[in-house]
């Protein structure tokens, strides 16, 4: 594919994720949705299992293992059909897509820019902090333009905007 595509979806799909994070995605109840959702329609356990072909204990093990973060994408769905609901699942990164890419950027320019730096310094060849800003600003533009692999070759993680201000 090519790059101005790739932005293209980029760009769209951080639109919709930015409307989740304005707006908000609520949070689970601390029973679960399952059981919140159950409850709220006045269905008792026994009920729900009848409609899921399932013996009542299993919907008191799925509830549990809803808070427990055990259960699977796929017994969450079924049962969601159950109570009459749709499953929404959405990874919601902190800020946008765009924003992640160019921290990972500022990280891999920084880190390569900083070893040339230290080398030259120690040669006695220290290179003047505008400079090293320099060379690391025309870094980021070309890995945010070059091949995906080369931003991503680092093994860590970008800090997220809470952990980078601690």
């Amino acid at each position: 594919m090519n790059n101005s595509f790739l932005d293209l979806q980029r760009h769209q799909l951080d639109a919709a994720l930015d409307h989740c994070r304005q707006n908000g995605v609520p949070a689970r109840p601390a029973a679960g949705w399952l059981r919140a959702i159950r409850e709220g329609l006045g269905m008792a356990a026994v009920h729900l299992a009848a409609r899921l072909g399932v013996a009542p204990s299993t919907i008191s093990r799925m509830e549990h293992s809803e808070v427990d973060d055990t259960i699977s994408l796929a017994t969450l769905r079924r049962a969601a059909e159950a109570l009459g609901c749709e499953l929404h699942y959405v990874l919601l990164p902190r800020q946008s897509l765009a924003a992640t890419r160019e921290a990972q950027a500022r990280q891999v320019a920084h880190q390569q820019v900083a070893q040339v730096s230290h080398s030259m310094a120690l040669e006695a060849q220290a290179t003047p902090p505008e400079v090293v800003e320099a060379h690391t600003r025309l870094l980021v533009e070309a890995l945010l333009k070059g091949p995906r692999r080369q931003l991503w070759r680092t093994a860590r993680s970008v800090p997220s905007p809470d952990k980078r201000a601690g």
